[in-house]
């Protein structure tokens, strides 16, 4: 059976989201957060200027890929609250309406397009990337990371 795109979207949405929260967890133990803040905070404010762009926001070229850095205590309500808007703009949508390219403001003033569905997935993706970087300051800080792999939470021993 097929899984509709929208169930698909959704679901990468919740593993990123019960992982970062695992990596959450864990930078809260870190000796110096700095950096890990940094790049999670980063991650937020993905989320908020790519939403920005597909709701075309006139604001959204202003704003920054890298600032605020939030403070530690605020990360996990702030990560909540930058997740949100995706969960409910991918149950509202259609799927042709994920898949049509939407036009935003790019990084030089131009006009650039995409599809939300890809927006999606970028976010997914590239939280992916910065969270190995996050797993890589705890290991040199002496924490070992969670296992946050996809598979871990879709396999099953059978014997």
């Amino acid at each position: 059976m097929l899984m509709r795109l929208n169930s698909y979207l959704e679901e990468t949405f919740y593993f990123n989201d019960a992982a970062n929260n695992k990596l959450l967890a864990n930078i809260k133990l870190l000796n110096d957060p700095k950096e890990a803040i940094k790049l999670f905070s980063h991650l937020i404010n993905c989320q908020y200027k790519w939403m920005a762009r597909i709701i075309q926001n006139p604001e959204a070229p202003a704003m920054s890929w890298w600032e605020p850095i939030y403070e530690l205590n605020d990360l996990e309500s702030e990560w909540s609250k930058s997740l949100t808007p995706w969960i409910a703009y991918i149950r509202e949508k259609t799927e042709e309406e994920l898949s049509a390219e939407l036009a935003f403001i790019g990084f030089d003033g131009s006009v650039w397009a995409a599809t939300p569905k890809d927006i999606a997935l970028q976010l997914n993706y590239h939280s992916i990337h910065h969270r190995a970087q996050i797993q890589t300051i705890l290991r040199k800080q002496g924490i070992e990371p969670d296992f946050v792999d996809y598979i871990g939470t879709k396999y099953r021993k059978l014997s």
